[in-house]
């Protein structure tokens, strides 16, 4: 089969593989679409921890069950699915175990013709959408719906403020917010990934280059409820100024890296509760997946490229030039 193999750092190519084969309760997909994420980004430049070569990467991805491994339920056979990246997340539903894992490193991904993963991570795709669109939800989906929700319990009519718009799980995020009932506004460097968010149901933007921003911002849209955030960084302490009495931070990345400094007093005098959080439990997995077909929700593609040209999706990601998901159409 055909897939795209990091052979070491910043050496991908576009090579033909052996096919998987699937271990006891496990099953071979036939992948329609992937997509991708930072985190691949990141495992390409050598970014991330635990890197192996040669790797498989891709977390997303859409297609048939193929084949089924010894002791799978024979009903598998042949159904459109979705796949959970998130691997032995473990029992407990707060946190995640030691062993867990991500799909597409160390475990081979979805950058592919064909993946072997675990029936536990299958879901039905929702019928709603296309294969594109399926490749696009799990990742972002499930990061996002997990931030909103299990960890922020976000309310309708609550203000809440996301930051970056453009990425993947942040655009899940402002979708889920406007689903929910509830007062989306964003963050970006880009004027034109405001307008978009806008026309998805934002009711305001800023630039968070601009000097000053967050107070003017804040006088005339804040205070909020619930920030989610994926920098940290040198803005962090803007957020915290941001937050409403009683509010809630809940952060998935630090691609800002740690803030300068933690306005301490400020966190204990307004009541605020800083939470992190990252990908999701199978019980936020399922939640994510019925939400998503319960409000018709269609994850926005940004880019659609073939196999033979994901250098070039790689490429868009690297430079942030994405507003939604980048997708990999296999078949």
């Amino acid at each position: 089969m055909k897939a795209a193999v990091l052979r070491a750092v910043k050496e991908l190519l576009v090579d033909t593989v052996p096919m998987p084969h699937p271990a006891p309760g496990e099953v071979v997909v036939r992948l329609r679409a992937a997509a991708l994420n930072h985190r691949d980004v990141w495992i390409k430049q050598g970014a991330y921890a635990g890197l192996k070569f040669p790797v498989i990467p891709g977390s997303d991805g859409a297609g048939e069950v193929a084949e089924l491994g010894p002791g799978v339920d024979p009903a598998w056979a042949g159904r459109e699915v979705i796949i959970n990246p998130a691997l032995d997340w473990g029992h407990d539903p707060k946190a995640q175990e030691p062993r867990f894992t991500i799909l597409g490193l160390p475990r081979n991904g979805t950058l592919a013709e064909y993946v072997a993963v675990p029936a536990s991570q299958l879901a039905l795709k929702p019928a709603h959408l296309d294969w594109a669109e399926a490749a696009a939800l799990p990742l972002a989906g499930l990061t996002a719906f997990r931030a909103l929700f299990s960890r922020a319990n976000l309310k309708a009519h609550e203000k809440v403020l996301i930051t970056g718009i453009g990425g993947g799980t942040a655009v899940f995020a402002l979708q889920f917010a406007v689903a929910a009932g509830a007062l989306p506004c964003v963050t970006s460097s880009s004027e034109e990934k405001i307008r978009k968010a806008h026309d998805m149901g934002s009711k305001a933007g800023a630039v968070y280059t601009h000097q000053d921003w967050a107070h003017q911002f804040g006088e005339h849209h804040g205070p909020f409820d619930v920030i989610v955030d994926s920098a940290g960084g040198k803005h962090f302490g803007e957020l915290i100024d941001l937050a409403a009495l009683g509010g809630r931070v809940v952060f998935f990345g630090a691609t800002g890296g740690n803030p300068p400094e933690l306005p301490t007093r400020k966190i204990f005098w307004h009541q605020l509760t800083l939470m992190g959080t990252t990908m999701g439990s199978p019980t936020d997995f399922q939640m994510m997946t019925a939400f998503v077909s319960r409000h018709g929700i269609h994850p926005v593609i940004s880019h659609r490229f073939t196999l033979d040209t994901v250098a070039q999706a790689f490429e868009l990601m690297e430079r942030g030039g994405q507003f939604g998901k980048i997708v990999v159409e296999l078949s």
